[in-house]
């Protein structure tokens, strides 16, 4: 008898087991090192993933364009919401390889720092930058983030983004 409650008890508990797992969803939480990196390079070095992807063969992106925002963009933005529109602003190209961007671990940094146009009137407190792809527009941006401190430009002011720039993937 006790053999038979064993395995009743066997049966059941695999039973349990198998209604919940075929119900039981997976929810990916992470990338690992190294794909971050990988991912970084694509984007901002055009450095192709090992059978996985490669830069644009035809007609690929050279530069990425950095904005200024007087806000925050958030996600649902484009590269000029809230974008600084002192008079002279324009935003600045920076080359889609090693010599504009350093790809390190899971972060990137610009190569070299990087000045806006210099305002010749109007003003305009920076607090967010962008890396989008298109030169002006509402272009998409592939990443946004905070300005500390902010820049506070006016006329005669060259807003400027040093090397200390960076984006982590995480």
């Amino acid at each position: 008898m006790k053999k038979f409650i064993h395995t009743a008890v066997a049966v059941l508990f695999t039973c349990a087991l198998f209604v919940g797992l075929s119900s039981m969803v997976a929810h990916a939480q992470s990338k690992s090192d190294a794909f971050e990196t990988d991912v970084l390079a694509l984007i901002y070095n055009g450095t192709a993933i090992a059978d996985l992807a490669e830069n644009d063969s035809s007609s690929p992106a050279t530069n990425l364009y950095l904005s200024l925002h007087s806000a925050n963009p958030g996600e649902a933005g484009n590269q000029s919401t809230s974008e600084c529109a002192y008079t002279g602003y324009a935003r600045v190209a920076v080359a889609r390889t090693s010599a504009g961007f350093t790809v390190s671990g899971n972060s990137v940094s610009l190569t070299s720092a990087v000045d806006f146009p210099a305002a010749t009137g109007g003003t305009c407190d920076a607090t967010y930058f962008a890396v989008g792809t298109g030169s002006s527009g509402a272009t998409d941006f592939i990443v946004y983030g905070s300005i500390s401190p902010t820049i506070s430009i006016s006329n005669g002011v060259t807003p400027r983004l040093g090397t200390g720039t960076t984006i982590t993937e995480d």
